[in-house]
């Protein structure tokens, strides 16, 4: 057997069928165009007959690919096949991709038919698509629910009827992953001319086990998985794309390979996901925003000290420039100093302690320290002692109350307190500083930056005041940003002589 598995990609027919995120046509093609530079072997293009877009995007998509082949879907319905060979009739290699319900379920309540008629449907149509194409490939809907001796029969005539491919569905995503396995193995054992066709995984994921339930197919036999981008599709999606190629790569003693470019694989995830408006989840595996992201410190020093410790694969192979160490609560200093020498800063034991000391602090309001936050951390640590020091602030204000604002300065070692009110708190707390030192200062210029986005993010504050002539410049940064303002005051105030 072959140790070749062709990666199947539905991203523009059962991915697409997500609510709220269909494609045009343009950018289909762009997502077509991605799955060809990644390596895909066959692209299902759409559903022909199920709208004039998704028509014309097949016929678009079939002129705008050249190396694979370009699949359509149809119904077991003779009009639906003549529709998809119209489509595909600029494709350059091309396949229909036919079927019917094969399940107990669908038997007798969707299709309401009798089981012979089932098998005598199925093969009329792939006898009718081989008169188009010479690729036929029959699905078994619902095969996973289905009774393998009677799955086996109608996969027998449909092989002898001509199909090149038989899709075997885990539709509802019901099958265990053992189950699922060893329905393939029933299949490659109990078909006399399997040999002749190469079978197919097609798993959902409403269990969470889309994944898990190809790998078992692929192991016991199947040579195609049917896959998406991101996992995306119907209901709770489809088998990801990324993951079984990933695990395919990783797993070298499964003794298979794909044409997958690996390397390729999150630009391609993250077209999808803008294309379609739909985000990764953050913790998706291999190419969510976490996936290669370490905020534990126990993670995070053995990371740095060996990526293997924490990490199987190479985030290079997946195209993603490197591991994020993120700085929260719970990084330790090795974290910490990892960060500091990446930006280019040394310090010794006891400056480190100073910073982690700070650090922790300051990670304790915010959920994610940033680059600017060390910076400004580590830029405190040559402050030194200063001639004034903010030690209390308590503001009151609200759209009824007038602001009032009590300041607390440590003025050559001794703490002095005033309260003012003003016109808003940060007014009430300038005037509050005002009281407490001899100098008349007059403020110039007063600005608050926010570093980042999160409303829990450390604000920066500039200030230049201007005092008998000349400017004087004060800056602070905290997550308060009436506290970060008084500093800023004061630090500017401390600068007169």
């Amino acid at each position: 057997m072959s140790n070749k598995v062709l990666i199947f990609d539905t991203t523009l027919r059962d991915g697409e069928q997500v609510p709220g995120c269909q494609l045009n046509t343009i950018e289909k093609i762009q997502v077509a165009q991605a799955l060809e530079a990644l390596g895909v072997d066959v692209i299902e293009a759409g559903f022909p007959i199920s709208s004039p877009g998704d028509f014309r995007s097949v016929v678009e998509i079939s002129k705008a690919i050249t190396n694979p082949v370009i699949c359509a879907l149809t119904r077991a319905v003779k009009k639906d096949i003549e529709v998809a060979a119209d489509a595909l009739q600029f494709a350059k290699r091309k396949r229909i991709h036919t079927g019917i319900g094969t399940s107990p379920y669908h038997i007798q309540y969707k299709i309401r038919t009798t089981p012979e008629e089932i098998v005598r449907r199925a093969v009329d149509a792939v006898k009718y698509a081989r008169k188009f194409v010479d690729d036929v490939e029959f699905y078994a809907e619902d095969a996973g629910r289905s009774d393998n001796e009677y799955l086996a029969k109608v996969i027998e005539a449909v092989i002898k009827a001509g199909a090149t491919v038989v899709n075997i569905p885990d539709t509802t995503g019901y099958c265990l992953p053992e189950e699922y396995g060893a329905k393939i193995r029933y299949l490659m054992e109990n078909v006399p001319n399997i040999d002749k066709a190469v079978i197919s995984t097609h798993c959902h994921n409403d269990l969470g086990m889309a994944t898990a339930n190809t790998i078992m197919g692929v192991i016991n036999g199947a040579r195609q998985v049917e896959v998406t981008i991101n996992g995306i599709g119907e209901r709770a999606g489809n088998t990801s794309l990324e993951e079984v190629a990933m695990i395919i790569k990783s797993h070298h003693d499964l003794g298979l390979e794909t044409n997958i470019n690996s390397k390729l694989i999150y630009s391609t995830s993250r077209l999808v996901s803008t294309l379609m408006s739909m985000p990764v989840q953050a913790n998706k595996a291999i190419v969510g925003r976490n996936a290669f992201a370490h905020s534990s410190g126990i993670h995070q020093d053995g990371v740095l000290k060996h990526r293997e410790n924490y990490e199987i694969i190479d985030p290079h192979e997946v195209g993603i420039r490197e591991s994020s160490i993120i700085l929260t609560a719970r990084s330790g200093r090795a974290a910490l100093n990892h960060r500091l020498e990446l930006l280019g800063l040394k310090f010794g034991k006891e400056e480190l302690d100073d910073i982690y000391h700070r650090f922790l602090l300051l990670a304790d309001k915010k959920k994610e320290i940033n680059d600017e936050d060390i910076r400004i951390l580590s830029g405190e640590v040559f402050k030194g002692e200063k001639s004034l020091k903010l030690e209390l602030l308590q503001v009151t204000c609200g759209r009824s109350a007038i602001p009032v604002a009590t300041v607390g300065i440590r003025i050559n070692g001794e703490v002095h307190t005033s309260t003012a009110s003003g016109n808003g708190p940060i007014d009430a707390s300038f005037t509050a500083v005002r009281h407490l030192i001899s100098k008349t200062v007059h403020l110039e210029e007063f600005l608050i930056q926010a570093i980042t986005k999160g409303s829990d993010d450390l604000g920066k504050v500039h200030i230049q005041v201007e005092h008998e002539g000349r400017t004087y410049y004060g800056f602070s940064a905290n997550t308060d940003i009436i506290t970060a303002s008084v500093e800023a005051f004061i630090d500017a105030i401390a600068k007169i002589k």
